[in-house]
């Protein structure tokens, strides 16, 4: 099959792993392109030169390189669990604002030049406190069922809780860490976080889903 969409991405990035599972809700057939970080392939970068991933190039020769946007098109063709229609998209905006800057700067401090990260992680978890007060409510962020929201946050909250487990298994939180790990252990997570060898030029791309 050739007439598939293209995409590149990364198993461990938080926004390759929301892409990836919009594609596969909606049963949104590709031709995996897994990336080496460190060696970027060419045929990615001569369409999407900022060179991060995701990246998915579809069937008719659209570039679609950001994630959210990767999502809306994916469900676009096919949303059968309706994640568009409840959808917080000021939450996921405060996720991928505020929030991932005080991820990265907590996760990544050597990057920035910081000798101390707890004060980004203290950061971090004012948006923990507004997650877990909405699922106080109701066992999904927008209500009785995932949604947008849920699938495109979760994967970076799931990335500050790795930074130290123990601790953050241990925070007064318990709406927010069963909401984790309950997205965690969903059999869509599994299916989207499979390992695959990074792609060279010329080699076959497997299917993904």
């Amino acid at each position: 099959m050739t007439d598939l969409p293209i995409l590149y991405s990364f198993r461990r990035c938080p926004y390759a792993m929301r892409a990836r599972l919009a594609l596969a809700v909606s049963a949104t057939s590709c031709r995996l392109r897994e990336v080496a970080l460190k060696n970027k392939p060419a045929e990615m970068l001569a369409v999407s030169p900022k060179g991060t991933v995701p990246v998915l190039v579809t069937a008719d020769g659209q570039v679609i390189d950001e994630s959210l946007a990767i999502m809306t098109w994916a469900l676009g063709r096919q949303d059968p669990e309706d994640w568009l229609a409840p959808s917080d998209g000021g939450l996921i905006a405060e996720n991928d604002g505020p929030f991932k800057a005080s991820l990265d700067r907590y996760k990544y401090p050597s990057r920035y030049d910081l000798a101390d990260p707890l004060p980004y992680r203290a950061e971090g978890i004012g948006f923990l406190t507004r997650l877990n007060g909405l699922l106080e409510q109701h066992p999904f962020l927008a209500g009785e069922q995932r949604s947008l929201a849920d699938m495109a946050i979760f994967p970076f909250v799931r990335q500050f809780a790795e930074v130290d487990r123990v601790w953050f298994d241990e925070l007064p939180m318990k709406p927010l860490q069963t909401w984790l790990a309950t997205q965690l252990a969903a059999p869509l997570f599994q299916a989207v976080m499979g390992k695959y060898a990074p792609w060279k030029s010329g080699q076959d791309e497997p299917f993904f889903p």
